[in-house]
């Protein structure tokens, strides 16, 4: 959801700008241009677009989060991932039959 922010702020940021030269065109260029000085390219926290957010969470929380879910699934189970979506897989296929099969063909 932090991603598709940012992509809508992002969109939101280009169509406002779009709508305010339409509103210039309009006969009212100093309406715009108060609009597009105040809102128009603002930093959505302190200092920051949302680029930049995204960076800081992914270089931070995120970047955190992965390596120690990494260091646990190392520890417990050989590094494998989605051990639990795998025994369900097993549990749930149909062994033998077409689209059913437990891993992608080798080649």
């Amino acid at each position: 959801m932090l991603y598709a922010f940012h992509r809508l702020v992002g969109r939101a940021d280009e169509e406002l700008a779009a709508a305010l030269d339409r509103l210039a065109d309009a006969g009212h260029p100093d309406v715009a241009d108060e609009l597009r000085a105040e809102v128009v390219g603002r930093n959505v926290l302190e200092g920051r677009w949302t680029f930049q957010v995204v960076e800081d969470f992914d270089d931070g929380y995120y970047r955190t989060f992965r390596e120690a879910e990494q260091r646990t699934r190392d520890r417990l189970v050989g590094g494998r991932r989605h051990v639990y979506e795998s025994q369900l897989k097993e549990r749930n296929r149909t062994h033998g039959r077409p689209g059913h099969e437990s891993r992608p063909a080798e080649g």
